[in-house]
């Protein structure tokens, strides 16, 4: 029964998320969990709990994450390694979650299921995303509704954490209510769980008819769809350049764009080094009088040796000016393909033979916020899109609307294009800012300050989108107060802890003869 449970938590979990469009699966998505731990605190054990939890965790995001294999064979050998640790270590952390539970409910009878697997289960989510060179929030729960945005335009109160804390609590309700199998218990048990969902449908109609939104102005977002090897070889980076530039042109042409936004790593090389790309861009730019956001590798010449380099971006402004403007060095570098967990990158500088194994980028620093004709915007390169803080600080910076930049081409004909995609959801909901998504092979897109995503490319196409990006000025409490779910759970697991050894050191006393 147990291995079925497992089996069936991976199976509801997977389909929760893109591209299984099944917002209402969120409600069942973990019960099987549940129901795993429920169990194993009438058993009173807590070993079977971590044991079942390691097996669930793996299970789960074994098949959420499957496609970091396809993902990381562009960049080592040891793609399956990486796969495997990743899910291994998940699968640990989700069996100490079960073994928490299990330890408090025993150590507190009082305390409900439905109180300490919500908090457990949101906590250990924050834990994820604040594991220092390692972490790696990917698809925390609340993000599972992001393809029914009118359920969390409550976001902007209090997060994509306080929809997984609420989603959470929603399965365990559901569990309890459905064991008890008396009518008048179930109705008891299912009524709060309606009404908070009507609640929440409620509130999201209401944000979305009286949300002030204004257009920003029209954006062009550059898909030039190279293959991920292609564009590094020598022998092909002038074309690339060329194409990019033949691209804005034509975007510029068509629909007259206020700013071209090219994919994470569209420039094949360092400026530095390729001057005639620069005074390129920057013609184009300045020809056109529109300004161009570039991804690109940036080199800090001016630092001491080993000189550090960057997965950036550039803004050239209407006179194709670029060295006026400040460069924005990605703060949250991928583990292993950008960076070696806990090890300076001038350590992998000195080390070149570990070079064609994982990467050595430098952590920017610096939040710029670009100033252009059509207001203020900060920049989110690849899977930065799934942390919340980097968009909060930017509009307490005065942001206007974001720009995300990626290049999806390594996840290959996966999941995981519509995965990522989907942070940007909660992210515009989290601030009420529109967003700009240029991706290098898709999806390209505009989202606006209720969610919504429009003027979507293709996967695997090279094409120009332009279209007029939407946001808002309202500053909203989540910005303001900052992660106040995540916080106040972190703090409410530490005081399970400490019940946790109060019982423990009572249990040691009382076996003192």
């Amino acid at each position: 029964m147990k291995l079925k449970l497992v089996a069936l938590g991976a199976l509801a979990l997977c389909a929760s998320y893109p591209p299984f469009p099944l917002p209402f699966l969120s409600f069942f998505a973990i019960t099987p969990a549940v129901l795993l731990v429920r169990q194993a605190a009438l058993d009173a054990d807590a070993r079977g709990a971590f044991r079942w939890g390691w097996w669930y965790g793996l299970a789960a995001n074994g098949l959420v994450l499957y496609w970091m294999i396809v993902a990381l064979w562009h960049f080592t050998p040891f793609s399956a390694l990486g796969y495997l640790s990743t899910i291994a270590v998940l699968g640990l952390l989700t069996g100490a979650l079960f073994w928490f539970v299990v330890r408090v409910r025993l150590a507190a009878p009082a305390v409900p299921l439905w109180v300490v697997f919500p908090v457990a289960w949101t906590a250990l989510e924050w834990l994820v995303g604040h594991l220092g060179d390692v972490r790696f929030p990917w698809l925390g729960l609340g993000t599972s509704l992001a393809d029914a945005p009118v359920l969390v335009q409550w976001a902007d109160l209090a997060g994509a954490r306080g929809v997984t804390l609420w989603l959470a609590w929603c399965n365990v309700a559901i569990v309890e209510a459905v064991i008890d199998r008396r009518a008048s218990f179930v109705v008891r048990r299912l009524a709060p769980v309606v009404g908070s969902i009507i609640l929440a449908l409620g509130y999201g109609v209401w944000r979305q008819q009286t949300l002030p939104m204004r257009e920003v102005g029209v954006i062009g977002l550059v898909q030039p769809n190279e293959g991920f090897r292609e564009k590094w070889e020598a022998a092909h980076q002038d074309e690339v350049v060329a194409k990019l530039l033949a691209m804005s042109q034509r975007v510029i042409l068509l629909a007259r764009p206020q700013l071209v936004v090219w994919p994470e790593a569209a420039i094949p090389g360092y400026l530095f080094e390729n001057p005639e790309w620069d005074a390129a861009i920057s013609g184009t730019a300045r020809a056109s009088h529109t300004p161009i956001v570039a991804g690109g590798l940036h080199a800090d010449l001016r630092a001491a040796p080993p000189i550090p380099y960057y997965n950036a971006a550039f803004l050239y402004d209407s006179t194709g000016d670029r060295r006026s403007q400040p460069v924005y060095g990605k703060h949250y570098l991928v583990p292993i393909v950008e960076r070696v967990p806990f090890m300076p990158a001038r350590w992998m500088q000195r080390l070149p033979g570990l070079g064609r194994w994982s990467g050595g980028f430098a952590r920017g620093r610096e939040l710029p916020v670009y100033a252009t004709a059509i207001g203020r915007f900060g920049v989110l390169i690849c899977y930065e899109s799934a942390f919340e803080d980097l968009p909060r600080r930017y509009r307490r910076a005065g942001a206007d609307f974001l720009v995300n930049i990626t290049n999806d081409a390594w996840f290959g004909r996966t999941s995981a294009p519509r995965q990522h995609a989907s942070h940007l959801v909660l992210r515009a909901i989290e601030t009420r800012m529109g967003v700009a998504r240029a991706a290098n092979s898709g999806i390209s897109e505009f989202v606006d300050p209720l969610g919504r995503a429009y003027a979507a490319t293709q996967l695997d196409r090279d094409t120009v989108v332009a279209d007029r990006l939407r946001t808002s000025d309202v500053t909203t409490l989540y910005v303001r107060l900052g992660d106040w779910v995540g916080t106040l759970v972190v703090l409410a697991t530490l005081g399970f802890g400490v019940v946790i050894v109060q019982s423990a050191i009572r249990n040691r006393q009382s076996a003192i003869p």
